[in-house]
């Protein structure tokens, strides 16, 4: 970035829920069988989330805005939307 060095973690989802496309966003502390519950990720340890949900759209949401949450309903978060993959996905012209 111009600034410098970002710390991203990297999100996706396929759950659409009845209001839109939901996430996680937390994380499991280390333990046995991974079954312990969600915390939220320390925003002085990441410096954005970058999401892709199950329509390709591309989020770059700074961790403060997301601060102390577990889950999001992206549809919320719109305004973070910064581009959107679906057009990657689709079939190039004389391809094999």
């Amino acid at each position: 970035m111009p600034d410098g060095i970002k710390r991203v973690q990297v999100k996706t989802t396929t759950y659409h829920g009845k209001n839109g496309w939901m996430i996680q966003v937390g994380r499991r502390p280390y333990s046995i069988g991974n079954n312990a519950r969600l915390v939220p990720y320390d925003p002085d340890s990441i410096d954005l989330f970058f999401i892709v949900d199950g329509d390709l759209s591309l989020y770059l949401i700074p961790s403060r805005v997301i601060g102390g949450r577990v889950g999001l309903l992206l549809r919320t978060y719109s305004k973070y939307i910064v581009g959107n993959a679906a057009g990657l996905m689709a079939p190039k012209p004389n391809a094999a």
